[in-house]
Protein backbone atom coordinates (compact mmCIF):
# COMPACT_ATOMS: atom_id res chain seq x y z
CA UNK A 1 0.00 0.00 0.00
CA UNK A 2 2.09 3.53 -1.24
CA UNK A 3 1.31 6.72 0.42
CA UNK A 4 -0.98 7.96 -2.41
CA UNK A 5 -3.20 4.98 -1.81
CA UNK A 6 -3.25 5.30 2.09
CA UNK A 7 -4.10 9.49 1.41
CA UNK A 8 -7.02 7.87 -0.79
CA UNK A 9 -8.63 6.53 1.57
CA UNK A 10 -8.77 8.40 4.63
CA UNK A 11 -9.77 11.59 2.60
CA UNK A 12 -12.91 9.12 1.28
CA UNK A 13 -13.51 7.94 4.54
CA UNK A 14 -13.31 11.28 5.90
CA UNK A 15 -15.52 12.28 3.63
CA UNK A 16 -18.36 9.46 4.06
CA UNK A 17 -17.82 10.22 7.91
CA UNK A 18 -18.82 13.62 7.49
CA UNK A 19 -22.11 12.33 5.59
CA UNK A 20 -23.27 9.99 7.82
CA UNK A 21 -22.41 12.65 10.84
CA UNK A 22 -24.54 15.02 9.11
CA UNK A 23 -26.89 12.85 8.76
CA UNK A 24 -27.27 11.71 12.26
CA UNK A 25 -27.50 15.21 13.28
CA UNK A 26 -30.01 15.71 10.80
CA UNK A 27 -32.56 13.10 12.08
CA UNK A 28 -31.74 13.93 15.62
CA UNK A 29 -32.56 17.54 15.60
CA UNK A 30 -36.14 16.38 13.32
CA UNK A 31 -36.72 13.89 16.37
CA UNK A 32 -36.14 16.59 18.82
CA UNK A 33 -38.21 19.16 17.33
CA UNK A 34 -40.93 16.40 17.10
CA UNK A 35 -40.46 15.43 20.87
CA UNK A 36 -37.94 17.19 22.16
CA UNK A 37 -39.68 19.34 24.61
CA UNK A 38 -41.85 16.58 25.73
CA UNK A 39 -38.94 14.04 26.63
CA UNK A 40 -37.15 16.94 28.85
CA UNK A 41 -40.76 17.19 30.53
CA UNK A 42 -40.68 13.65 31.24
CA UNK A 43 -37.25 13.41 32.22
CA UNK A 44 -37.77 15.93 34.97
CA UNK A 45 -40.38 13.75 36.48
CA UNK A 46 -38.22 10.90 36.79
CA UNK A 47 -38.80 9.75 40.45
CA UNK A 48 -35.86 7.17 42.40
CA UNK A 49 -37.78 4.34 40.86
CA UNK A 50 -35.07 2.21 38.94
CA UNK A 51 -37.82 0.67 36.41
CA UNK A 52 -39.44 4.05 35.26
CA UNK A 53 -35.36 5.86 34.88
CA UNK A 54 -34.50 2.91 32.81
CA UNK A 55 -37.04 2.88 30.82
CA UNK A 56 -37.46 6.66 30.38
CA UNK A 57 -34.01 6.95 29.30
CA UNK A 58 -34.40 3.86 26.66
CA UNK A 59 -37.79 6.05 25.37
CA UNK A 60 -35.99 9.46 25.04
CA UNK A 61 -32.57 7.73 23.43
CA UNK A 62 -34.72 6.02 20.84
CA UNK A 63 -36.70 8.90 20.22
CA UNK A 64 -33.95 11.82 20.01
CA UNK A 65 -31.27 8.96 18.64
CA UNK A 66 -28.78 10.16 20.73
CA UNK A 67 -27.66 8.73 24.19
CA UNK A 68 -24.57 11.82 24.12
CA UNK A 69 -27.90 14.10 24.02
CA UNK A 70 -29.72 12.18 26.76
CA UNK A 71 -26.89 12.11 29.12
CA UNK A 72 -25.88 15.84 28.39
CA UNK A 73 -29.75 16.75 29.46
CA UNK A 74 -29.22 14.38 32.46
CA UNK A 75 -26.46 16.10 34.16
CA UNK A 76 -28.18 19.39 33.62
CA UNK A 77 -31.36 18.49 35.32
CA UNK A 78 -28.82 16.85 38.40
CA UNK A 79 -26.97 19.73 37.99
CA UNK A 80 -30.34 21.91 38.38
CA UNK A 81 -31.42 19.67 41.25
CA UNK A 82 -34.37 18.35 39.19
CA UNK A 83 -33.00 14.97 39.26
CA UNK A 84 -31.93 12.91 41.78
CA UNK A 85 -28.18 11.01 41.28
CA UNK A 86 -29.97 7.52 41.45
CA UNK A 87 -32.66 8.13 39.23
CA UNK A 88 -29.88 9.94 36.67
CA UNK A 89 -28.03 6.68 36.94
CA UNK A 90 -31.38 4.97 36.30
CA UNK A 91 -31.82 6.58 32.93
CA UNK A 92 -28.36 6.59 31.71
CA UNK A 93 -28.79 3.07 31.57
CA UNK A 94 -31.64 3.19 29.57
CA UNK A 95 -29.67 5.57 27.71
CA UNK A 96 -27.27 2.76 26.73
CA UNK A 97 -30.24 0.38 25.84
CA UNK A 98 -31.76 3.08 23.50
CA UNK A 99 -28.99 3.64 21.81
CA UNK A 100 -28.66 0.44 20.19
CA UNK A 101 -31.57 1.53 17.98
CA UNK A 102 -29.08 3.19 15.66
CA UNK A 103 -26.76 -0.40 14.94
CA UNK A 104 -30.45 -2.31 14.19
CA UNK A 105 -31.03 0.59 11.94
CA UNK A 106 -27.80 0.09 9.82
CA UNK A 107 -27.51 -3.84 10.27
CA UNK A 108 -31.59 -3.81 8.80
CA UNK A 109 -30.96 -1.02 6.29
CA UNK A 110 -27.96 0.18 5.83
CA UNK A 111 -25.62 -2.34 4.70
CA UNK A 112 -25.84 -5.07 1.80
CA UNK A 113 -26.17 -5.00 -1.99
CA UNK A 114 -30.13 -3.06 -1.60
CA UNK A 115 -28.35 -0.09 -0.47
CA UNK A 116 -25.70 0.36 -3.17
CA UNK A 117 -28.41 1.31 -5.46
CA UNK A 118 -29.47 4.17 -3.48
CA UNK A 119 -33.06 3.02 -4.22
CA UNK A 120 -34.48 2.64 -0.68
CA UNK A 121 -32.78 6.28 0.13
CA UNK A 122 -34.11 7.99 -2.85
CA UNK A 123 -37.71 7.07 -2.17
CA UNK A 124 -37.01 8.56 1.24
CA UNK A 125 -35.58 11.56 0.11
CA UNK A 126 -38.57 11.80 -2.23
CA UNK A 127 -41.06 11.36 0.31
CA UNK A 128 -39.61 13.97 2.69
CA UNK A 129 -40.34 16.64 0.08
CA UNK A 130 -43.62 15.94 0.78
CA UNK A 131 -43.39 16.80 4.87
CA UNK A 132 -41.10 19.90 4.39
CA UNK A 133 -43.07 21.27 1.56
CA UNK A 134 -46.08 21.40 3.88
CA UNK A 135 -45.92 24.34 5.68
CA UNK A 136 -46.39 23.01 8.89
CA UNK A 137 -43.59 23.24 11.45
CA UNK A 138 -44.11 19.64 12.60
CA UNK A 139 -44.59 18.55 9.22
CA UNK A 140 -40.69 19.50 8.67
CA UNK A 141 -39.80 18.28 11.45
CA UNK A 142 -41.13 15.17 10.47
CA UNK A 143 -39.42 15.63 6.65
CA UNK A 144 -36.53 16.50 7.90
CA UNK A 145 -36.01 12.98 9.99
CA UNK A 146 -36.89 11.03 7.27
CA UNK A 147 -34.10 12.97 4.77
CA UNK A 148 -31.74 12.54 7.49
CA UNK A 149 -32.71 8.61 7.37
CA UNK A 150 -31.95 8.62 4.01
CA UNK A 151 -28.64 10.40 3.74
CA UNK A 152 -27.87 8.19 6.42
CA UNK A 153 -28.12 4.92 4.30
CA UNK A 154 -26.12 7.13 1.86
CA UNK A 155 -23.52 7.64 4.19
CA UNK A 156 -22.78 3.76 4.96
CA UNK A 157 -22.66 3.50 1.52
CA UNK A 158 -20.07 5.66 1.43
CA UNK A 159 -18.58 4.34 4.21
CA UNK A 160 -17.96 0.85 2.46
CA UNK A 161 -16.87 1.81 -0.85
CA UNK A 162 -13.48 3.22 0.42
CA UNK A 163 -13.10 -0.21 2.79
CA UNK A 164 -14.44 -2.57 -0.13
CA UNK A 165 -11.22 -2.24 -1.74
CA UNK A 166 -8.94 -3.13 0.90
CA UNK A 167 -8.52 -6.93 -0.04
CA UNK A 168 -6.40 -4.82 -2.84
CA UNK A 169 -3.81 -4.21 0.06
CA UNK A 170 -2.81 -7.07 1.76
CA UNK A 171 -0.54 -5.18 4.38
CA UNK A 172 -3.29 -3.63 6.00
CA UNK A 173 -5.12 -6.87 6.60
CA UNK A 174 -1.96 -8.49 7.86
CA UNK A 175 -1.41 -5.80 10.42
CA UNK A 176 -4.92 -6.63 11.54
CA UNK A 177 -4.30 -10.48 11.74
CA UNK A 178 -0.78 -9.29 13.77
CA UNK A 179 -3.21 -7.78 16.51
CA UNK A 180 -5.22 -9.96 16.45
CA UNK A 181 -3.21 -12.93 17.32
CA UNK A 182 -2.86 -12.70 20.96
CA UNK A 183 -5.78 -13.94 22.55
CA UNK A 184 -7.31 -11.97 24.94
CA UNK A 185 -4.76 -9.53 24.56
CA UNK A 186 -5.83 -8.90 21.73
CA UNK A 187 -10.11 -8.61 22.70
CA UNK A 188 -8.13 -5.56 25.73
CA UNK A 189 -6.00 -3.84 22.81
CA UNK A 190 -9.33 -4.04 21.07
CA UNK A 191 -11.39 -2.47 23.53
CA UNK A 192 -8.78 0.37 24.24
CA UNK A 193 -8.65 1.16 20.69
CA UNK A 194 -12.65 1.37 20.23
CA UNK A 195 -12.37 3.51 23.52
CA UNK A 196 -9.68 5.75 22.25
CA UNK A 197 -11.20 6.58 18.37
CA UNK A 198 -14.60 6.94 19.52
CA UNK A 199 -13.30 9.83 22.25
CA UNK A 200 -11.91 11.26 19.41
CA UNK A 201 -14.75 11.45 17.05
CA UNK A 202 -17.35 11.82 19.76
CA UNK A 203 -19.90 9.69 17.87
CA UNK A 204 -20.10 6.34 18.99
CA UNK A 205 -23.12 5.54 16.31
CA UNK A 206 -20.06 6.70 13.61
CA UNK A 207 -17.54 4.28 15.08
CA UNK A 208 -20.73 1.50 15.47
CA UNK A 209 -21.28 2.53 11.44
CA UNK A 210 -17.18 2.01 10.97
CA UNK A 211 -17.34 -1.30 12.82
CA UNK A 212 -20.00 -2.95 10.66
CA UNK A 213 -18.85 -1.70 7.36
CA UNK A 214 -15.87 -3.75 8.22
CA UNK A 215 -17.05 -7.31 9.11
CA UNK A 216 -19.58 -6.88 6.56
CA UNK A 217 -16.06 -7.08 4.42
CA UNK A 218 -14.79 -9.42 6.27
CA UNK A 219 -11.80 -7.47 6.87
CA UNK A 220 -12.07 -8.17 11.14
CA UNK A 221 -13.41 -10.95 12.77
CA UNK A 222 -16.19 -11.25 15.27
CA UNK A 223 -14.24 -11.13 18.58
CA UNK A 224 -12.43 -8.10 17.40
CA UNK A 225 -15.62 -6.33 16.12
CA UNK A 226 -17.13 -6.80 20.07
CA UNK A 227 -13.80 -5.78 21.22
CA UNK A 228 -14.38 -2.32 19.47
CA UNK A 229 -17.94 -1.96 20.23
CA UNK A 230 -17.49 -2.30 23.97
CA UNK A 231 -14.48 0.23 23.97
CA UNK A 232 -17.37 2.28 21.79
CA UNK A 233 -19.55 1.94 24.97
CA UNK A 234 -16.62 3.62 26.82
CA UNK A 235 -15.84 6.19 24.53
CA UNK A 236 -18.91 7.94 24.68
CA UNK A 237 -19.35 8.63 28.03
CA UNK A 238 -16.39 11.57 26.87
CA UNK A 239 -19.47 13.96 26.12
CA UNK A 240 -21.22 14.10 29.24
CA UNK A 241 -18.02 14.37 31.56
CA UNK A 242 -17.03 17.08 28.99
CA UNK A 243 -20.40 18.98 29.65
CA UNK A 244 -19.72 18.34 33.38
CA UNK A 245 -16.64 19.98 33.34
CA UNK A 246 -17.99 23.35 34.08
CA UNK A 247 -21.10 21.71 36.18
CA UNK A 248 -21.33 21.58 39.98
CA UNK A 249 -20.65 18.36 42.27
CA UNK A 250 -24.06 16.85 41.47
CA UNK A 251 -23.55 17.57 37.62
CA UNK A 252 -19.74 15.90 38.04
CA UNK A 253 -21.40 12.94 39.55
CA UNK A 254 -23.79 11.79 37.17
CA UNK A 255 -21.47 12.29 34.32
CA UNK A 256 -19.00 9.93 36.29
CA UNK A 257 -21.98 7.80 36.57
CA UNK A 258 -22.28 6.99 32.85
CA UNK A 259 -18.49 6.16 32.98
CA UNK A 260 -18.47 3.93 36.05
CA UNK A 261 -21.71 1.98 34.46
CA UNK A 262 -20.08 1.57 31.41
CA UNK A 263 -17.11 0.28 32.40
CA UNK A 264 -17.99 -2.29 35.02
CA UNK A 265 -20.25 -3.46 31.85
CA UNK A 266 -17.05 -3.89 29.76
CA UNK A 267 -15.37 -5.35 32.74
CA UNK A 268 -18.50 -8.03 33.52
CA UNK A 269 -18.90 -9.08 29.79
CA UNK A 270 -15.07 -9.40 29.71
CA UNK A 271 -15.55 -12.14 32.91
CA UNK A 272 -18.28 -14.24 30.46
CA UNK A 273 -16.56 -13.25 27.36
CA UNK A 274 -16.06 -16.84 25.77
CA UNK A 275 -19.83 -18.59 26.57
CA UNK A 276 -21.33 -15.02 25.68
CA UNK A 277 -19.54 -15.17 22.08
CA UNK A 278 -21.35 -18.95 22.08
CA UNK A 279 -24.52 -17.95 22.58
CA UNK A 280 -24.60 -15.19 20.37
CA UNK A 281 -22.88 -17.38 17.30
CA UNK A 282 -25.43 -19.90 17.95
CA UNK A 283 -28.42 -16.78 17.76
CA UNK A 284 -26.58 -15.74 14.50
CA UNK A 285 -26.32 -19.43 12.74
CA UNK A 286 -30.06 -20.25 13.70
CA UNK A 287 -31.35 -16.93 11.87
CA UNK A 288 -28.69 -16.66 8.91
CA UNK A 289 -27.65 -20.11 8.90
CA UNK A 290 -23.77 -18.90 9.20
CA UNK A 291 -21.99 -18.94 12.17
CA UNK A 292 -19.98 -15.61 12.68
CA UNK A 293 -16.49 -17.30 12.91
CA UNK A 294 -17.14 -18.48 9.68
CA UNK A 295 -13.87 -17.82 7.34
CA UNK A 296 -14.65 -15.84 4.15
CA UNK A 297 -13.82 -18.51 1.85
CA UNK A 298 -16.20 -20.81 3.38
CA UNK A 299 -18.72 -21.78 1.29
CA UNK A 300 -21.86 -21.43 4.46
CA UNK A 301 -20.59 -17.77 4.85
CA UNK A 302 -22.95 -15.17 4.81
CA UNK A 303 -22.49 -10.87 4.91
CA UNK A 304 -24.86 -10.53 7.38
CA UNK A 305 -24.30 -12.51 9.68
CA UNK A 306 -21.03 -10.63 11.73
CA UNK A 307 -22.67 -7.18 11.30
CA UNK A 308 -26.31 -9.36 12.96
CA UNK A 309 -24.22 -10.65 15.70
CA UNK A 310 -22.72 -7.42 16.52
CA UNK A 311 -26.31 -6.11 16.72
CA UNK A 312 -26.84 -8.84 19.15
CA UNK A 313 -24.09 -8.78 20.86
CA UNK A 314 -24.73 -4.06 21.39
CA UNK A 315 -28.30 -5.08 22.32
CA UNK A 316 -27.92 -8.08 24.80
CA UNK A 317 -24.41 -6.26 25.98
CA UNK A 318 -26.59 -2.82 27.27
CA UNK A 319 -29.70 -4.71 28.23
CA UNK A 320 -27.58 -7.44 30.29
CA UNK A 321 -25.75 -4.97 32.31
CA UNK A 322 -28.57 -3.01 32.56
CA UNK A 323 -30.85 -5.66 34.38
CA UNK A 324 -27.94 -6.61 36.89
CA UNK A 325 -26.65 -3.38 37.50
CA UNK A 326 -29.75 -1.83 38.44
CA UNK A 327 -29.45 -4.10 41.83
CA UNK A 328 -26.24 -2.22 42.05
CA UNK A 329 -27.17 1.88 42.05
CA UNK A 330 -26.14 2.27 45.34
CA UNK A 331 -22.59 0.52 45.16
CA UNK A 332 -22.49 2.45 41.46
CA UNK A 333 -23.29 6.00 43.39
CA UNK A 334 -20.71 5.37 46.38
CA UNK A 335 -17.89 4.53 43.97
CA UNK A 336 -18.76 8.00 41.87
CA UNK A 337 -19.22 9.78 45.40
CA UNK A 338 -15.53 8.65 46.28
CA UNK A 339 -14.28 9.38 42.78
CA UNK A 340 -16.07 13.38 43.44
CA UNK A 341 -15.80 14.55 46.50
CA UNK A 342 -18.46 17.22 47.65
CA UNK A 343 -17.09 20.94 47.65
CA UNK A 344 -17.49 21.78 51.64
CA UNK A 345 -17.56 25.47 50.30
CA UNK A 346 -19.92 26.81 48.01
CA UNK A 347 -18.81 29.87 45.60
CA UNK A 348 -22.12 31.53 45.35
CA UNK A 349 -20.43 34.82 45.30
CA UNK A 350 -18.33 33.95 42.51
CA UNK A 351 -19.63 34.52 38.59
CA UNK A 352 -19.74 31.40 36.72
CA UNK A 353 -22.04 30.27 34.42
CA UNK A 354 -23.18 26.41 35.59
CA UNK A 355 -25.05 25.18 32.28
CA UNK A 356 -24.18 26.93 29.53
CA UNK A 357 -20.46 27.29 29.42
CA UNK A 358 -18.89 24.73 27.37
CA UNK A 359 -22.08 22.69 27.10
CA UNK A 360 -23.46 23.66 23.58
CA UNK A 361 -24.96 21.15 22.31
CA UNK A 362 -25.35 20.16 18.78
CA UNK A 363 -29.43 20.68 18.21
CA UNK A 364 -30.15 24.17 19.32
CA UNK A 365 -34.00 22.81 20.71
CA UNK A 366 -31.89 21.15 23.42
CA UNK A 367 -30.01 24.42 23.78
CA UNK A 368 -32.90 25.66 25.42
CA UNK A 369 -33.25 23.44 28.52
CA UNK A 370 -29.53 24.76 29.75
CA UNK A 371 -30.37 28.14 29.34
CA UNK A 372 -33.80 27.68 31.03
CA UNK A 373 -31.70 25.95 33.73
CA UNK A 374 -28.98 29.02 33.69
CA UNK A 375 -32.29 31.35 34.23
CA UNK A 376 -33.15 29.65 36.68
CA UNK A 377 -29.66 30.39 38.34
CA UNK A 378 -30.13 33.73 37.69
CA UNK A 379 -33.21 34.21 39.41
CA UNK A 380 -32.12 32.76 42.32
CA UNK A 381 -29.20 34.71 42.36
CA UNK A 382 -31.04 38.00 42.01
CA UNK A 383 -33.46 36.59 44.87
CA UNK A 384 -29.99 36.08 47.07
CA UNK A 385 -29.29 39.52 46.63
CA UNK A 386 -32.32 40.83 47.57
CA UNK A 387 -32.35 39.09 50.82
CA UNK A 388 -29.14 41.38 51.58
CA UNK A 389 -31.06 44.83 51.94
CA UNK A 390 -32.76 44.09 55.69
CA UNK A 391 -29.57 43.25 56.68
CA UNK A 392 -28.19 47.16 55.70
CA UNK A 393 -31.15 48.47 57.50
CA UNK A 394 -29.65 46.80 60.59
CA UNK A 395 -26.23 46.82 60.09
CA UNK A 396 -24.26 48.30 63.55
CA UNK A 397 -20.69 49.29 62.26
CA UNK A 398 -19.86 50.55 59.13
CA UNK A 399 -17.74 47.90 58.83
CA UNK A 400 -21.07 45.67 58.42
CA UNK A 401 -22.56 47.81 56.13
CA UNK A 402 -19.68 48.45 54.28
CA UNK A 403 -19.85 44.65 53.93
CA UNK A 404 -22.63 43.91 52.90
CA UNK A 405 -22.85 46.79 50.08
CA UNK A 406 -19.61 44.92 48.77
CA UNK A 407 -21.57 41.80 48.57
CA UNK A 408 -24.67 43.79 46.57
CA UNK A 409 -22.37 45.47 44.36
CA UNK A 410 -20.76 41.87 43.45
CA UNK A 411 -23.95 40.51 42.57
CA UNK A 412 -25.04 43.40 40.63
CA UNK A 413 -21.99 42.88 38.51
CA UNK A 414 -22.76 39.35 38.39
CA UNK A 415 -25.94 40.27 36.83
CA UNK A 416 -25.02 42.42 34.05
CA UNK A 417 -22.51 39.29 32.85
CA UNK A 418 -25.26 36.78 32.96
CA UNK A 419 -27.21 39.17 31.31
CA UNK A 420 -24.68 39.17 28.33
CA UNK A 421 -23.99 36.01 28.52
CA UNK A 422 -27.17 34.51 28.45
CA UNK A 423 -27.89 36.93 25.74
CA UNK A 424 -25.27 36.02 23.54
CA UNK A 425 -26.08 31.81 24.11
CA UNK A 426 -29.74 32.48 23.54
CA UNK A 427 -29.05 34.85 19.79
CA UNK A 428 -26.70 32.25 18.89
CA UNK A 429 -29.76 29.53 19.78
CA UNK A 430 -32.08 31.53 17.89
CA UNK A 431 -29.57 32.04 14.86
CA UNK A 432 -29.84 28.12 14.37
CA UNK A 433 -32.96 25.73 12.81
CA UNK A 434 -35.22 25.76 15.73
CA UNK A 435 -39.22 25.23 15.42
CA UNK A 436 -41.27 27.78 16.11
CA UNK A 437 -42.37 26.93 19.66
CA UNK A 438 -38.34 27.01 20.06
CA UNK A 439 -38.25 31.03 18.42
CA UNK A 440 -40.95 32.24 20.95
CA UNK A 441 -38.76 30.45 23.89
CA UNK A 442 -36.15 32.81 23.16
CA UNK A 443 -37.85 35.32 22.89
CA UNK A 444 -39.57 34.89 26.22
CA UNK A 445 -36.02 33.88 27.31
CA UNK A 446 -34.06 37.12 26.29
CA UNK A 447 -37.34 39.70 27.56
CA UNK A 448 -37.08 37.53 31.10
CA UNK A 449 -33.17 38.17 31.87
CA UNK A 450 -33.24 41.82 30.37
CA UNK A 451 -35.87 41.99 33.48
CA UNK A 452 -34.09 39.70 35.96
CA UNK A 453 -30.84 42.45 34.93
CA UNK A 454 -33.69 45.41 35.86
CA UNK A 455 -34.27 43.70 39.65
CA UNK A 456 -31.15 43.19 40.18
CA UNK A 457 -30.56 47.41 38.99
CA UNK A 458 -33.55 48.21 41.08
CA UNK A 459 -31.98 46.06 44.23
CA UNK A 460 -28.84 47.83 43.87
CA UNK A 461 -30.72 51.12 43.30
CA UNK A 462 -32.82 50.76 46.68
CA UNK A 463 -29.13 49.45 48.76
CA UNK A 464 -27.33 52.83 47.47
CA UNK A 465 -30.87 54.79 48.26
CA UNK A 466 -30.02 53.04 51.96
CA UNK A 467 -26.61 54.17 51.89
CA UNK A 468 -26.97 58.14 50.79
CA UNK A 469 -29.55 57.83 53.89
CA UNK A 470 -27.32 56.73 56.14
CA UNK A 471 -24.49 58.67 55.23
CA UNK A 472 -26.61 62.01 55.15
CA UNK A 473 -27.45 60.45 59.16
CA UNK A 474 -31.27 61.00 57.83
CA UNK A 475 -33.40 58.55 60.07
CA UNK A 476 -36.97 57.09 59.69
CA UNK A 477 -38.97 56.58 63.09
CA UNK A 478 -40.50 53.07 63.16
CA UNK A 479 -43.48 54.02 61.22
CA UNK A 480 -42.10 54.71 58.29
CA UNK A 481 -39.31 51.52 58.90
CA UNK A 482 -42.53 49.27 59.52
CA UNK A 483 -43.96 50.54 56.42
CA UNK A 484 -41.20 49.66 54.51
CA UNK A 485 -40.54 46.90 55.65
CA UNK A 486 -44.30 45.47 54.59
CA UNK A 487 -43.76 46.74 50.92
CA UNK A 488 -40.26 44.46 51.08
CA UNK A 489 -42.56 41.69 52.00
CA UNK A 490 -44.86 42.36 49.29
CA UNK A 491 -41.99 42.58 46.66
CA UNK A 492 -40.28 39.38 48.24
CA UNK A 493 -43.60 37.43 47.86
CA UNK A 494 -43.62 38.23 44.01
CA UNK A 495 -40.29 37.52 43.56
CA UNK A 496 -41.06 33.90 44.96
CA UNK A 497 -43.96 33.72 42.27
CA UNK A 498 -41.61 34.63 39.97
CA UNK A 499 -39.27 32.19 40.73
CA UNK A 500 -41.64 29.48 41.41
CA UNK A 501 -43.00 30.06 37.63
CA UNK A 502 -39.68 29.83 36.05
CA UNK A 503 -39.63 26.52 36.90
CA UNK A 504 -42.54 25.22 34.97
CA UNK A 505 -42.97 27.20 31.47
CA UNK A 506 -46.13 25.31 30.76
CA UNK A 507 -48.43 25.74 34.29
CA UNK A 508 -47.91 29.68 34.65
CA UNK A 509 -49.31 31.05 37.83
CA UNK A 510 -50.61 34.22 36.37
CA UNK A 511 -53.27 35.00 38.68
CA UNK A 512 -51.03 35.03 41.63
CA UNK A 513 -48.45 37.19 39.96
CA UNK A 514 -51.23 40.10 38.95
CA UNK A 515 -52.30 39.62 42.56
CA UNK A 516 -49.05 39.99 44.09
CA UNK A 517 -48.59 42.73 41.83
CA UNK A 518 -51.49 44.76 42.63
CA UNK A 519 -51.17 44.33 46.16
CA UNK A 520 -47.51 46.41 45.44
CA UNK A 521 -49.11 48.85 43.42
CA UNK A 522 -51.96 49.54 45.98
CA UNK A 523 -49.91 49.79 49.01
CA UNK A 524 -47.63 52.20 46.49
CA UNK A 525 -50.38 54.28 45.67
CA UNK A 526 -51.57 54.37 49.75
CA UNK A 527 -47.77 55.34 50.94
CA UNK A 528 -47.57 58.20 48.79
CA UNK A 529 -51.04 59.65 49.67
CA UNK A 530 -49.71 59.20 53.37
CA UNK A 531 -46.23 60.79 52.25
CA UNK A 532 -48.35 63.76 50.91
CA UNK A 533 -50.78 64.25 53.89
CA UNK A 534 -47.08 64.16 55.39
CA UNK A 535 -45.46 66.53 53.75
CA UNK A 536 -48.42 69.01 53.77
CA UNK A 537 -48.57 68.84 57.70
CA UNK A 538 -44.94 69.56 58.13
CA UNK A 539 -44.89 65.45 59.90
CA UNK A 540 -41.13 65.00 58.72
CA UNK A 541 -38.56 67.22 56.83
CA UNK A 542 -37.56 67.41 53.24
CA UNK A 543 -34.47 65.24 53.30
CA UNK A 544 -36.57 61.99 55.10
CA UNK A 545 -39.56 62.53 52.49
CA UNK A 546 -37.24 62.40 49.75
CA UNK A 547 -35.49 59.07 50.62
CA UNK A 548 -38.90 57.37 51.96
CA UNK A 549 -40.88 58.00 48.61
CA UNK A 550 -37.46 57.33 46.81
CA UNK A 551 -37.51 53.87 48.50
CA UNK A 552 -41.17 52.85 47.49
CA UNK A 553 -41.00 53.73 44.37
CA UNK A 554 -37.84 51.62 43.75
CA UNK A 555 -39.97 48.84 45.26
CA UNK A 556 -42.98 49.47 43.11
CA UNK A 557 -40.16 49.73 39.74
CA UNK A 558 -38.78 46.22 41.47
CA UNK A 559 -42.77 44.77 41.13
CA UNK A 560 -42.81 45.94 37.75
CA UNK A 561 -40.11 44.37 36.23
CA UNK A 562 -41.14 40.77 38.53
CA UNK A 563 -44.67 40.58 36.41
CA UNK A 564 -42.69 41.33 33.31
CA UNK A 565 -41.08 38.04 33.69
CA UNK A 566 -44.18 36.23 34.52
CA UNK A 567 -46.04 37.60 31.52
CA UNK A 568 -43.02 37.15 29.00
CA UNK A 569 -43.50 33.36 30.55
CA UNK A 570 -47.02 33.35 29.91
CA UNK A 571 -47.18 34.81 26.46
CA UNK A 572 -44.86 32.11 25.39
CA UNK A 573 -46.95 29.60 26.31
CA UNK A 574 -50.45 30.99 25.43
CA UNK A 575 -48.80 31.66 21.35
CA UNK A 576 -47.46 28.34 21.30
CA UNK A 577 -51.14 26.90 22.06
CA UNK A 578 -52.35 28.91 19.43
Amino acid sequence: MTTADIIFIIINMAGALAVFLFAMKLMSEGLQKIAGSKMRAVLKHITGNPISGILTGTAVTAAIQSSSATTVMVVGFVNAGLLSLAGAVAVIMGANIGTTVTAWIITLFGLGEGSGSFSLPMLLAAISLFFIFSGRDKMKSIGQTVIGLALLLVGMELLQRPLANLDQYPGFLNALGTLSDYGFLSILLFVAIGAILTCLVQASAAMMAITLVMCYNGWIGFDVAVALVMGQNIGTTITANLAALVANTAGKKAARAHLVFNVIGVIITLLVFSPLMRFIAYLTQNITGCSPYAAINDPSYNHESVPLAISLFHTIFNVGNTIILAFFIPQILKIVNWMVKTKTEETEDDFRLTYIEGNWLSTAELNLQSAKSEIEEFSKRVLRMYTFLPSLRTAKTDEDFDSIMDRVAKYENITDHMELELTKFLTKVGSGDISAHASERVSAMLRIIDNLESIGDAVYQIAMTRKNKREDAVHFDDGLNANLAHMSELVQKALDIMDSNLHDYDHVDLDAAYAAEHAINTYRDQLRAQHLDALKHGTYDYSIGNAYSSFYALYEKLGDYVINISEAIDGSRKHTED
